[in-house]
């Protein structure tokens, strides 16, 4: 678990860490390197969930990279079955990583949702959805590994 008191904005406890997977962790069906041994580290901390609609028909190998099973979201309404899905873990333990459209949704239900510039850009929408945005998703793994940016970050 990560807690923090966050100076304006209150305490967080953080249990669960929801991924959306292609254009955040993966770009073109591909885990970006690296990933696998930065969400390792977390582990200890976080639980992982995984939630994707596997756009290039390659999570299988993705899960078997890092050691998940991930969950499948099927086509249609694709952003409220990611927020369901975080709301059924209880959204004010969960911290929420994504950039496309369809993340909006979950990281504006998580108590703390992190937007990541990726290779395949990030839709404004998820943007504006975001307690924060970030570089990459090694900026966004990073700030969890080091929580005390999240509250230089959102302190007011």
């Amino acid at each position: 678990m990560i807690e923090l008191n966050i100076p304006g904005r209150g305490s967080l406890r953080l249990q669960h860490l929801v991924c959306d997977v292609n254009g955040t962790l993966a770009v073109d069906g591909q885990l970006t390197e690296g990933v696998s041994q930065k969400l390792s580290a977390l582990r200890d901390c976080l639980s992982l969930h995984l939630l994707t609609a596997d756009t290039h028909g390659k999570q299988d190998i993705i899960d078997q990279q890092l050691g998940i099973k991930s969950v499948r979201i099927h086509p249609g309404n694709e952003s409220r079955q990611k927020t369901m899905y975080v709301e059924n873990l209880g959204a004010g333990l969960c911290v929420a990583i994504g950039q496309g459209a369809n993340d909006a949704g979950m990281l504006r239900a998580a108590a703390l949702g992190i937007c990541v510039l990726s290779p395949e850009g990030a839709a404004v929408e998820t943007l504006q959805a975001a307690d924060m945005l970030v570089g990459s998703i090694f900026d966004a793994l990073e700030i969890l590994e080091k929580p005390l940016r999240i509250i230089t970050t959102l302190r007011k």
